[in-house]
């Protein structure tokens, strides 16, 4: 490997955490414009849940958009990381699927599994390895909250798919 290529790979390792915080921002929004036009698509028997995974990804939205703007905050926000493991699959949840119509109630579980699965990795990874402070805190934070969300998710799913019973 030469020098300048040893070189770029390091800098495509690197982010900053304005730069982490962007796309923080822009998973959370495509999440709750997603699950807001899922809604009325989704059978009645997970709706409520549709709804409330919409709610989630608003208040996850409000709280970097919020984080993004602390003046406090403008010297940490460039702050340089290491990329974590996750980003690529992380990123990768910007990507929407086409669920159709009418999507199926176990596609759908699947969809909200995978991506809150993602985002607790990605997150966890983050408050490993972000300086102590509010941003930190707040990567802790939303790991624990997509852990929990996952784990709901999982029984909900068990509970419809090998049960067959009403989620």
């Amino acid at each position: 490997m030469s020098q300048d290529s040893h070189g770029m790979e390091m800098l495509r390792s690197k982010t900053t955490l304005a730069e982490v915080l962007d796309v923080a921002i822009s998973f959370e929004c495509a999440a709750r414009d997603f699950y807001t036009a899922l809604v009325p698509r989704v059978s009645k028997r997970i709706r409520w849940l549709v709804e409330d995974l919409a709610a989630e990804e608003q208040r996850h939205f409000d709280m970097f958009t919020e984080l993004a703007g602390r003046a406090d905050l403008f010297e940490q926000v460039k702050t340089e990381l290491q990329r974590t493991a996750a980003d690529s699959k992380f990123s990768d949840c910007l990507h929407l699927p086409d669920l159709g119509e009418q999507p199926d109630d176990q596609a759908v579980l699947q969809y909200a599994m995978g991506r809150e699965h993602a985002a607790m990795l990605h997150y966890g990874e983050l408050a490993d390895s972000t300086p102590p402070g509010p941003i930190r805190d707040l990567f802790a934070f939303l790991a624990g909250e997509e852990t929990r969300h996952k784990l709901e998710l999982e029984k909900l799913y068990y509970e419809l798919v090998h049960r067959g019973g009403g989620v």
